[in-house]
C-alpha cells in the first residue's frame, strides 16, 4: 500500500469514526463516570498495542520518551479527550463535535511558536472562527451549564496544544508512541477520577458497555493511530481537518438516533466555524517538517 493510500484511509477513519464517538460517549455516560471511562478506553486500547509490540519485540520507550508521552497524552487525551466526555455531561454531543471543531484555528496559533506564524489569510480564518464560538455561546445548551462550556472550550484548546508539542519532542517510533500516549493519557484520567471519587459502582448496561468496546477499539486503537501517524507524516492543518468533517457526523447521528438538535444561533455558529476551519485548511500549504528535522530539534 502507498503512502497515498495510507494517507486516505488514515483521515477517513478520523472523519467518520471520531464523528461516531460523540454519540457513543454519550450512551456510554448513562451508566458510566466520565473519567473512569474515558481512561479505561485508552489504558485497554493502549495496553492492547504496547503487548502486541512487545510480542513483536519493538524498542521500549525510553524514560524521556516516557516522560514526553506522559506530556502529550495528558494534553491530548487527558485534556482533550477526557475533557470533552466530563463535558458531555451537560452538552449534547453534536455541540460537543462543533465545538472541537476550533482545534485547527488553536493548532494553526500554536504552530507559531516554533514552525511560522499563521499568514494573513489564516488570521482572517482564526478570527473568523473566533466569531463563530461567539455565535455558539449563545446555545441554550451552554449558557445553562457554564461548567461544561468551560470545559468543553478548553478541551479543544488542550488537544491542539499536544498535537502541535508531539511534533517537537522525542517520542517513540510509530505505532509506540501511540500506546506510550494512550497508557500515559488513560493513567492521567485514572488518577484524576479516583482523586474525584468516581468508581464503578453500578454495573453498565449493555448498550454503555458496547459503547464502551466501540470506543476503546475503534475510537483510541483504529482513529487515534491514525491521528498520531498524520501528525508525522502531514501537516499539522491536514491532520487536524477531521474537525470540519466530525461534526456534520456528529449532528446528523445526535439527530437521528438521540433526538438531539441545534437552534439557529447553533447552526449559525456551526457554519462560521467549520467555514474558518476550511479557510485555514486550504491557506496551510506549508509541507510538514522532516521527521529527520524534527528529531535533531527535539530534547
Amino acid at each position: 500500500m502507498d503512502s497515498k493510500m495510507r494517507i486516505s484511509l488514515a483521515l477517513l477513519a478520523m472523519y467518520f469514526i471520531w464523528g461516531s464517538t460523540y454519540l457513543a460517549v454519550r450512551i456510554a455516560l448513562e451508566s458510566m463516570p466520565p473519567l473512569m471511562l474515558t481512561s479505561t478506553r485508552l489504558l485497554l486500547a493502549g495496553g492492547v498495542l504496547y503487548v502486541y509490540l512487545m510480542w513483536r519485540r519493538e524498542t521500549k520507550p525510553t524514560a524521556i520518551q516516557w516522560r514526553n508521552a506522559f506530556i502529550v497524552g495528558g494534553l491530548m487525551l487527558g485534556g482533550g479527550v477526557g475533557g470533552t466526555a466530563y463535558a458531555e455531561q451537560w452538552v449534547e454531543s453534536g455541540l460537543a463535535a462543533v465545538l472541537v471543531a476550533t482545534v485547527p484555528l488553536w493548532a494553526t496559533l500554536f504552530a507559531g511558536i516554533w514552525e511560522r506564524w499563521p499568514s494573513r489569510i489564516e488570521w482572517m480564518g482564526l478570527i473568523i472562527g473566533l466569531i463563530g464560538v461567539i455565535f455558539l455561546n449563545g446555545e441554550e445548551n451552554l449558557r445553562s451549564n457554564p461548567v461544561g462550556a468551560l470545559i468543553m472550550l478548553l478541551a479543544p484548546i488542550s488537544w491542539a496544544f499536544g498535537s502541535v508539542l508531539s511534533r517537537r519532542l522525542q517520542l517513540p517510533k510509530g505505532p509506540m508512541a501511540f500506546a506510550s500516549e494512550m497508557l500515559a493519557g488513560g493513567l492521567v484520567l485514572f488518577l484524576l477520577g479516583l482523586l474525584r471519587g468516581e468508581s464503578f459502582s453500578v454495573l453498565p448496561t449493555i448498550e454503555s458497555a458496547a459503547a464502551w468496546l466501540y470506543l476503546s477499539i475503534f475510537g483510541s486503537l483504529v482513529a487515534f493511530s491514525a491521528y498520531m501517524y498524520l501528525l508525522q507524516t502531514v501537516s499539522v492543518t491536514l491532520a487536524t481537518s477531521y474537525a470540519y468533517v466530525n461534526p456534520i457526523v456528529a449532528v446528523l447521528l445526535g439527530v437521528v438516533f438521540a433526538g438531539e438538535s441545534l437552534s439557529l444561533m447553533g447552526v449559525v455558529g456551526m457554519a462560521i466555524i467549520l467555514a474558518a476551519v476550511v479557510i485555514i485548511t486550504f491557506a496551510h500549504q506549508r509541507p510538514n517538517i522532516p521527521a529527520a528535522k524534527q528529531a535533531a530539534a527535539a530534547d
